[in-house]
């Protein structure tokens, strides 16, 4: 089995690949790498991905249905068919990403947007996900974040 995932997303199959990538023994061996270890540097980069797929048009209004009413559909095999993994990964994973991410302008003003303008979309997503249950932990982790500026 390969150690890295050959799908869209770059996944480990190997816990002992990532603590590698992290070890001192890597930064040694290839300082011209050392970006790799720079953890808030990716959160924020994440962070920004994330707000900006939220941001976008990809989340929207019924993202779901094309109606409000539909008969005999499978909501679960039709979710995965009908929300992209990025809008997926996104509404799940933000706000894990912006905690460990310095404030600035553009990152306060993304977060506002999301909150005012696509909360209700975001929480529909959440919920055809199967994962409403989180919403409220995740919101909890953004005012954290907000509280420590």
């Amino acid at each position: 089995m390969s150690v890295i995932d050959s799908g869209p997303a770059l996944r480990f199959h190997h816990r002992s690949f990532e603590d590698f990538l992290l070890s001192p023994s890597f930064l040694q061996e290839y300082p011209e790498l050392s970006a790799i270890q720079d953890r808030v540097h990716h959160e924020h980069q994440l962070c920004m991905l994330c707000l900006k797929v939220l941001v976008s048009s990809k989340l929207h209004f019924n993202i779901f249905l094309e109606s409000s009413i539909v008969k005999n559909v499978d909501i679960d095999a039709a979710t995965k068919t009908t929300i992209p993994p990025l809008v997926s990964y996104s509404c799940q994973y933000w706000a894990d990403h912006l905690v460990h991410t310095p404030s600035d302008k553009t990152l306060m003003e993304a977060v506002k947007f999301v909150m005012y303008e696509k909360l209700l979309f975001w929480i529909e997503v959440m919920s055809l996900l199967g994962r409403t249950y989180e919403a409220s932990l995740i919101l909890r982790r953004a005012l954290a974040w907000k509280v420590c500026l």
